[in-house]
């Protein structure tokens, strides 16, 4: 069985991976520094999501906040990303308003893991 555990666990090793290969593409291409700056954001929110899902598995995140948190999380950081990538590599846009979207998205999902673990069964 498919867990969302395990879906949001491969997708953050997915995002790892995307970034490290849009830092090197950014660097070997002479792209912009849009690319690197998705990259980044790549790389710094893969972790984050793996250690969400460790303390949701652990009870230190409260289950449906934390799931809901996690994937707002993943979608908001792959419509930044994409964007910011799109720009750097072709000049322009995925559409309007995604990197702002994105962003807003990766906000709530950032408040939406401090109430789960606000409302976690565990201290």
């Amino acid at each position: 069985m498919i867990t969302a555990t395990r879906i949001h666990l491969t997708i953050a090793m997915l995002m790892g991976l995307s970034g490290v290969t849009l830092l090197a593409a950014g660097t070997h291409s002479g792209a912009s520094d849009n690319v690197q700056i998705a990259g980044q954001m790549l790389l710094f929110h893969a972790p984050a999501v793996i250690a969400a899902c460790a303390a949701r598995r652990a009870e230190l995140l409260a289950d449906w906040p934390a799931r809901l948190a996690i994937s707002l999380l993943i979608l908001g950081v792959a419509l930044f990303s994409a964007d910011l990538a799109v720009r750097g590599f072709h000049g322009e846009r995925l559409f309007l308003g995604a990197a702002p979207a994105g962003g807003f998205m990766m906000l709530g999902g950032w408040l939406g893991l401090v109430i789960a673990a606000l409302f976690a069964k565990r201290a």
